[in-house]
Parts: structure tokens; C-alpha cells; sequence
């Protein structure tokens, strides 16, 4: 699955950090999955993930967390 950081938005309060939103798009090798979305980060997540590399594995991880844990099963 290819990730792609679209844009980062980051939230300050008191000239400090406060969260951040790291919007992505996804897809797979032939297009045929397409997924886009944010995933907020907390100041202390954010901290020493600053760059992009990190960003988009940290957004791999929550996307696929949340497609196992958050999805509801089919019965």
C-alpha cells in the first residue's frame, strides 16, 4: 500500500505544540483501493516523528489498526 503525506496541520497553545493532524491518501499498486483520511497525533507522538518517513509509517500503522480493531465483522 502506498501512503502519502498530504499535509500536516499543527494545533498550538501558548507557543507550544497541542496536536497535530497528518492528512494522507492511499492506494494500492493498481489503484484498485483508494483510502484518504487524518490521523491526529498528540504533541508527545508528534515529538521526534517530525519527518516524513516516520509520518507515513505511523499513519500505515494507525490506518491498519484501525481497519483490525474498528471495523465491524460480517455475520
Amino acid at each position: 500500500m502506498n501512503i502519502q503525506i498530504t499535509s500536516i496541520n499543527i494545533r498550538y497553545e501558548n507557543n507550544k505544540v497541542a496536536g497535530v493532524q497528518v492528512y494522507f491518501t492511499g492506494n494500492n499498486e493498481d489503484r484498485s483501493i483508494n483510502l484518504n483520511g487524518y490521523i491526529p497525533l498528540t504533541a508527545e507522538e508528534y515529538a521526534g516523528n517530525e519527518a516524513i518517513p516516520a509520518l507515513t509509517e505511523m499513519v500505515r500503522q494507525r490506518v491498519v489498526d484501525k481497519l483490525l480493531n474498528d471495523g465491524s465483522s460480517a455475520e
